[in-house]
């Protein structure tokens, strides 16, 4: 799943995009609110990072305008600022979560994936499909009494397939999902995620529309 994480503090920024990207996320990194608001103008992200204290733009009217578009996507800030007041503005202002600094790097990844189930309607961090059930943060499929281990990239297109099941998704879509802007993409790298994860898996779970992408089928729970 690809986030955009917005943070001027270039020490702090470097070590939450690479523990985001450790956790499986694919992270862009941008340092002030301008270069956010043209980031979500020109990328689909599944959810926003949002340190408030930016220049050139601040957090709190990035946050307002994206909510004044109807925009939904999930916002979770980033602070120093740990007053009431601040924690009840960002909120009112449309914020889904609020993380005051400093924060544990785990707690701001749980914190993440809980918002990602709110989004997708999910309550449980388990994804269940058929017989099997997906836990992303083990990276792990279990079929009864056996378990089947997944890389980062194999689970999260199997997370991007599952939660848009019934729809195909273009391997350039399944792309973005995997990697930010300054990661290599090798030419044929979701084909060869695919191609392991129907050995793990099984070759009937996913699909491949020809011309189109891939799909999970919606009609088998």
């Amino acid at each position: 799943m690809r986030l955009l994480l917005v943070e001027d503090d270039p020490i702090l920024g470097n070590g939450i995009e690479a523990g985001l990207r450790q956790a499986g996320f694919a992270v862009d990194w941008v340092r002030d609110g301008a270069s956010a608001r043209l980031a979500m103008e020109t990328n689909d992200y599944e959810l926003l990072v949002l340190d408030l204290g930016l220049p050139r733009v601040s957090g709190m009217d990035v946050l307002r305008q994206l909510r004044m578009k109807g925009s939904d996507l999930p916002v979770l800030i980033l602070t120093a600022r740990d007053t009431v007041r601040d924690r009840v503005s960002g909120l009112e202002s449309g914020a889904d979560d609020y993380l005051v600094k400093p924060f544990d790097l785990s707690e701001l990844v749980a914190r993440i994936r809980a918002l990602l189930r709110r989004a997708h309607g999910r309550s449980s961090e388990i994804i269940r499909y058929r017989d099997m059930e997906l836990a992303p943060r083990s990276l792990t499929v279990t079929r009864g009494e056996e378990t089947i281990a997944l890389s980062g990239r194999e689970c999260a297109i199997l997370v991007d397939l599952l939660e848009h099941r019934g729809t195909a998704l273009s391997r350039a879509r399944l792309e973005e999902g995997l990697y930010g802007w300054n990661e290599e993409v090798d030419s044929n790298a979701v084909e060869v995620h695919i191609h392991n994860l129907r050995r793990k898996l099984g070759g009937d779970l996913i699909r491949t529309l020809r011309g189109v992408g891939y799909m999970i089928p919606k009609d088998c729970a």
